[in-house]
């Protein structure tokens, strides 16, 4: 906990300079950001146990600068897309050292602030890009991302160039969503699954678990595999 409090606080800094994070909601940078980032780590430990596993291991070793490939002492090379201030990717690299990841936005910035913040927490792990996803060379195991638009326009960003699969983090009406993907691009239903986040909130032993439980009410990890 100490180190998110530490991103915390640098988050509450730069946004300050460079608003990243909507002034109304700079009180719940956990609450509503870190933890939801977490999510994703949450859905591989239980549904991936020894990827989980492999990418928290202890002792990873410092990462290089190529991300094309993966890294000496990385097991997996993670891409998040459209990081906005590196949400999803920051938390995720805190909480998975023996992976590597890419953090992208085509906005320059965005980028700035996930870069100080990578450096702030001396995160070695992470290499922050301002670049369109569709044009930035490479292949990665695992995409993540958080919400950047409809599901029908972002399969297409990184449709062949992964080889686990996207782990996406969406809201509201999910159902309408994933018809529209599986119509498009002829995904069969079983390279989909969905994760109600709230299921793993209503687990937790934290006092505010139970406010948190409204908030994530209708959030979900949505998982299109290879």
């Amino acid at each position: 906990m100490k180190a998110f409090a530490a991103a915390e606080a640098l988050w509450r800094e730069w946004n300050a300079r460079i608003n990243v994070i909507s002034r109304k909601d700079e009180d719940n940078i956990y609450a509503h950001h870190i933890l939801h980032s977490l999510a994703i780590a949450e859905y591989l430990r239980r549904f991936y146990p020894e990827d989980y596993a492999e990418m928290t291991a202890a002792g990873a070793a410092q990462a290089g600068q190529d991300s094309r490939e993966t890294r000496p002492g990385h097991c997996a090379i993670v891409l998040d897309v459209g990081t906005g201030g590196g949400f999803p990717g920051i938390p995720l690299a805190m909480t998975l050292p023996a992976a590597s990841f890419t953090l992208c936005d085509s906005i320059g910035k965005k980028v700035r602030v996930a870069q100080a913040v990578a450096e702030g927490l001396g995160l070695q792990n992470v290499r922050c890009v301002q670049s369109r996803v569709e044009v930035l060379p490479g292949e990665w195991d695992w995409v993540v991302s958080r919400a950047v638009t409809s599901l029908e326009n972002f399969y297409p960003w990184v449709r062949g160039r992964y080889r686990r699969s996207i782990l996406y983090l969406k809201g509201g009406d999910i159902a309408s969503e994933i018809s529209a993907l599986q119509r498009r691009f002829h995904i069969p239903a079983t390279k989909i699954r969905t994760w109600a986040i709230s299921t793993w909130i209503a687990e937790l032993t934290d006092p505010s678990a139970a406010s948190l439980q409204e908030y994530y009410a209708e959030k979900y990890v949505i998982e299109i595999s290879k």
